[in-house]
């Protein structure tokens, strides 16, 4: 059995039960038999790209999340990335601290695709269960990252409300480490409110200790930085 069609098949079965939808539902939507759909998610049947289409429509998805992507790939557009952070990875992990309930939350960053010079298509899974299974999340984003010489900015919008927009901004992304801080700033609609919160960007998971929930909390000297941003973005 082919692998990228298992992959494809585990994806959609996965967001399936992500948005409560069972395989006779999820037949209906798209015009096929139960056991075509159940085929499907096993990868005993190749999904072509018109229905691919039609069922990330189904799931109201982006049909870049049901694409099987190497975590770790070399990109074709290496030599395009001004960001050496951002250039032989595809996926990235990313953590902040929720101060309202106390918790470390972990997120997966997924960069798909170029539309535009600099521009990439991506998807950031935000606290999530477990990286294997990371479409298993409590919110999903898409948007678009995009890379500038000292800077690297993600902006994206969640799928569920698409009021609610984040922007993660990355300092020195040129700068070649397995490690990068970035600025999340936005609206957030638990509670409805602004939020603006450190990020912790990794090529790899990182231990999830209290010396990393330690290094996430905000300092004084980082309400100080925020403040500075704040002020920098209103002129």
């Amino acid at each position: 059995m082919n692998k990228i069609n298992q992959e494809v098949g585990k994806k959609v079965r996965t967001f399936r039960k992500c948005k409560g939808m069972t395989v006779q539902q999820l037949a209906n939507i798209i015009y096929k038999s139960k056991a075509t759909v159940s085929k499907y998610e096993s990868g005993d049947i190749a999904i072509d790209v018109v229905m691919l289409y039609k069922i990330a429509d189904a799931l109201n998805i982006q049909v870049e999340q049901l694409l099987y992507l190497e975590p770790r790939q070399p990109s074709i557009l290496i030599d395009n990335i001004p960001s050496t952070f951002f250039k032989n990875s595809t996926r990235f992990y990313s953590y902040f601290y929720d101060g309202r309930n106390n918790k470390l939350v972990k997120c997966v960053v997924d960069i798909l695709a170029q539309p535009d010079t600099n521009r990439y298509k991506t998807m950031i899974y935000m606290n999530v269960r477990d990286f294997k299974n990371y479409q298993e999340c409590e919110n999903t984003y898409w948007g678009y990252t995009e890379h500038y010489d000292t800077l690297t900015t993600i902006i994206l919008k969640n799928q569920a409300t698409p009021l609610e927009n984040i922007t993660i901004n990355i300092l020195a992304s040129f700068l070649e480490s397995e490690k990068k801080w970035g600025l999340m700033s936005g609206v957030s609609f638990r509670p409805f409110m602004p939020i603006a919160l450190k990020m912790l960007f990794s090529k790899m998971p990182l231990a999830e200790n209290q010396e990393l929930i330690n290094e996430l909390k905000i300092s004084k000297h980082d309400i100080r930085i925020m403040k500075i941003y704040n002020m920098l973005s209103i002129t």
